[in-house]
């Protein structure tokens, strides 16, 4: 059966607003939850990006839902070491009710301390490296390790969880999905795409978990809500690799100024019709996804919260 959980975005909201609408969602018959974990918001206008390991601490008090991050890069801002730790910490404070969701990043956060940005296979091989680093040292040994792309000396977590966090891995093209078939214990994806988790289940992932985020904006009008989205979201339509390599949030709006908002209608479902959100979640269980996170944009948390209380879990359902 397939599990549905609310997105928390901390590109838009604060720290104590993404804990309000964890509990919220909790209180709205949301199952998990999905945080974000960026530096920078991708634009302006969304006008957040609070730490995301304060917050899930935060979050593990106020909620009794599992959570995931959605996700977290462990290679080139943060060191793979400390994000084993970080990570051991949020599963002991979620008591056990914790994954980590991680990927390859974008130079938008990952460039801020003048690293050089790598190109795509090499940070394929960083996180595969990183990734290992991690459940190494969630063993509770002492971890020594000199590879290609990381060097850790001496280093042990004492404050772990009875069982090793599952690591979640990100993909959109071929290459990404194959090495979250190899090396994740899940798959995370933002696309309703059904061959790229045919080729994560044929890659290695056989019956783990596969995660879909998707964005809606429930709206008094459709034409109110398709104003907030582009306003706040016309980033998700920019194509190829633009969103890996810019590195400000101005740069992305420069380019999503070039995004209609009929594009970011046809990408994103706004209005107040509970069929077509409920269509919008479909769309993930249709593709394979076993758990299928939501994320409302814009600030009208508390009209979608009783909407789809009341006007759509419990069809899906």
């Amino acid at each position: 059966m397939v599990s549905i959980g609310y997105f928390l975005s901390c590109e838009e909201f604060g720290p104590r607003e993404l804990v309000r609408q964890a509990r919220l969602a909790q209180q709205a018959g949301f199952e998990r939850l999905w945080i974000s974990d960026h530096y920078h918001p991708w634009n302006h206008a969304q006008g957040n990006s609070p730490f995301v390991w304060s917050v899930i601490g935060a979050l593990s008090e106020a909620t009794t839902l599992p959570i995931s991050t959605a996700v977290t890069c462990p290679t080139v801002r943060i060191h793979p070491a400390l994000i084993a730790q970080a990570a051991a910490t949020a599963a002991v404070q979620c008591e056990g009710r914790f994954v980590l969701g991680v990927g390859s990043g974008e130079a938008l956060n990952e460039h801020i301390l003048g690293d050089r940005w790598p190109p795509g296979a090499v940070r394929l091989a960083m996180i595969e490296e990183a990734i290992g680093v991690i459940r190494e040292l969630h063993t509770g040994r002492e971890v020594s390790h000199h590879g290609r792309h990381y060097t850790v000396e001496n280093a042990r977590i004492y404050t772990r969880p009875e069982q090793p966090v599952p690591i979640y891995v990100s993909g959109l093209g071929p290459r990404a999905v194959r090495l979250a078939g190899q090396v994740g214990d899940g798959y995370c994806t933002v696309r309703p795409d059904p061959d790229m988790v045919q080729l994560f289940r044929s890659s290695g992932g056989a019956d783990k978990p596969v995660q879909g985020g998707v964005k809606v904006c429930w709206a008094d009008s459709e034409e109110a809500g398709l104003a907030t989205a582009h306003r706040l979201w016309a980033n998700e339509l920019l194509p190829g690799q633009l969103a890996r390599i810019l590195p400000r949030p101005q740069d992305f709006e420069q380019a999503a100024a070039l995004v209609s908002k009929e594009a970011v209608g046809q990408r994103i479902v706004c209005g107040p019709d509970p069929e077509r959100h409920r269509a919008a979640v479909r769309k993930y269980v249709d593709a394979g996804c076993d758990e299928v996170y939501v994320q409302q944009i814009g600030p009208d948390q508390d009209a979608f919260f009783k909407a789809w209380a009341d006007k759509v879990l419990p069809q899906l359902r």
